[in-house]
């Protein structure tokens, strides 16, 4: 294809995925009530201090905050299609063992991105706990809604995206720049990674939070240096059985 081509593929592609995005922020739109009910619900189950409902404190707050969640919501439910986009403008230029690598790829990344999510969903009502507790007695904390959905979208995302960090672990081994002994031998820096990664989306001093997410991202580092070191002896396998 010459570059004239290539750019215009990309922009049909482009529009095809800002369409998707735009109907599907559309029905986020509509859902944002339920959303916003849904991550304020925590707040109601805080023990000690008081902690006031969602607040806003600008004439527009209320209509950014649904703009913002309709964006999100357009972006998820519109993944189906812009991951389509993507990989079809991308396979053209890939051989057929790269186009098995990018398809295994997704199909594992889609599930783990999902579980990561709800994973950190489930520990939103604990951090939110245990973050307002510490809010002196007889206080009353006072949250602004857009403040609150950033702290939430930024926590369940850093979580959903830290389950998919070991496909790039197996990736870079399937594509020879990374072989098992040096993912094993790592394992110090990447204990020292997690831990600070764990500190950052889960804003809070009590280790517990830090666990919570810390030891699932271990497992999974430990999964992809298991992986990575029987496709390391497959492939040693096989070259030694060549003549």
């Amino acid at each position: 294809m010459p570059l004239l081509s290539h750019l215009s593929e990309l922009r049909r592609r482009l529009v095809i995925t800002a369409s998707a995005i735009l109907v599907g922020g559309v029905i986020g739109f509509f859902l944002s009530d339920a959303v916003i009910a849904a991550v304020a619900d925590p707040l109601a189950h805080v023990q000690g201090p008081s902690v006031t409902s969602l607040n806003f404190t600008r004439l527009g707050e209320a209509f950014d905050l649904r703009f913002k969640i309709a964006l999100t919501l357009g972006i998820v439910l519109a993944a189906p299609v812009w991951i389509w986009q993507v990989w079809a403008f991308l396979v053209p230029a890939l051989t057929s063992r790269e186009r098995r690598i990018g398809i295994g790829f997704v199909c594992a990344a889609v599930p783990l991105f999902l579980i990561g999510v709800g994973f950190g969903w489930t520990i939103v009502p604990h951090v939110v706990n245990l973050l307002a507790g510490f809010a002196p007695a007889a206080s009353t904390t006072i949250l602004t809604a857009g403040q609150y959905f950033d702290f939430l979208l930024k926590l369940i995302l850093g979580v959903g995206l830290s389950f998919v960090s070991p496909l790039a672990l197996i990736a870079l081994n399937a594509a020879g720049v990374l072989s098992a002994r040096a993912i094993i031998r790592g394992w110090r820096i990447a204990l020292v990674v997690i831990v600070v990664f764990s500190a950052v989306v889960t804003p809070a001093s009590d280790i517990m939070s830090m666990l919570f997410v810390a030891l699932p991202l271990c497992v999974l580092y430990a999964g992809a240096a298991v992986w990575t070191y029987a496709h390391d002896r497959r492939i040693a396998g096989r070259a030694t059985s060549l003549p």
